[in-house]
C-alpha cells in the first residue's frame, strides 16, 4: 500500500476512536509541530506521522479501563504500543519502521528518554502541546468531566506544573524557541488567574464579616 493509503486509514481510525470528541485534534497538531521542529533535519516522516497519530490511543474511551480504580493505575503506553504495532501492520505500514514508531510512542512523554530523531521530534511536539493557549484549553476541558478537576481553580496546579517542569524537558533548540511565546502567554494567564481568584476570595471573605 502507498504512504497515502495507510495514512488515510490511520486518520480515519483515530477520528472514529478518539473519545471524548475533544481528544481528536491533538494528533494533527502534534504532527504539525513535529514537522515544524524538524525543518531542515533528516528524519523519516512515515515514522513521525504514524507515531504522532497513534501515540495516545490508550487514553481514549473504549481503549482505557472504565473502572475508576483501574483507570487511576492505567499506563496507556504498553497498550498503545501493542495495538499500534498490530494495526499499522494490518494497514500496510512498512514493517521495517514499526519498531521505530513504537519506540517513539514509548518515549513521547516529558519524562521519556528519546534517542532517535523521530522520537525526539514527537517528544518535544507533545510537550509544546501542553503549554500556551492549547495547553490551557486542554486542561480546562477536563473541568467537571474528570473527577480530579471539579472546578476551574483545580486546574491551576496543572498549569503551574506545566510552566515549571516542562520547559526543561525539551531536547531541541528549535523546540525551545517555539516554546518561548507559548510560555509567556501561559505565565500571563496564570498570573491573571491568580489575581482574579484572590479578588474573588477577598470578596467572599468580606461578605461573611
Amino acid at each position: 500500500m502507498t504512504s497515502t493509503g495507510w495514512r488515510k486509514l490511520v486518520v480515519e481510525y483515530i477520528r472514529a476512536e478518539a473519545q471524548p470528541e475533544d481528544k481528536f485534534g491533538h494528533q494533527p497538531r502534534v504532527y504539525a509541530l513535529a514537522t515544524e521542529i524538524g525543518q531542515g533535519m533528516q528524519y523519516d516522516d512515515d515514522i513521525v506521522f504514524a507515531a504522532a497519530w497513534m501515540h495516545d490511543l490508550g487514553v481514549f474511551i473504549g481503549h482505557r479501563p472504565q473502572n475508576p480504580s483501574d483507570l487511576a493505575r492505567w499506563d496507556h503506553i504498553p497498550y498503545t504500543m501493542e495495538r499500534s504495532r498490530g494495526l499499522l501492520a494490518e494497514w500496510g505500514f512498512p514493517p521495517s519502521k514499526i519498531d521505530a514508531v513504537t519506540e517513539a510512542i514509548r518515549t513521547h512523554q516529558p519524562e521519556g528518554d528519546p534517542v532517535q530523531i523521530e522520537a525526539v521530534l514527537l517528544h518535544d511536539a507533545d510537550i509544546l502541546e501542553q503549554i500556551g493557549a492549547i495547553g490551557i484549553l486542554r486542561a480546562t476541558v477536563k473541568v467537571g468531566r474528570d473527577t480530579r478537576y471539579p472546578d476551574f481553580a483545580s486546574i491551576l496546579p496543572v498549569l503551574r506544573d506545566s510552566n515549571k517542569r516542562l520547559p526543561s524537558k525539551l531536547r531541541l533548540t528549535t523546540s525551545m524557541t517555539l516554546a518561548a511565546p507559548k510560555l509567556e502567554m501561559l505565565r500571563s494567564f496564570i498570573t491573571a488567574f491568580e489575581s482574579e481568584e484572590a479578588v474573588r476570595g477577598a470578596v467572599a471573605l468580606n461578605s461573611l464579616l
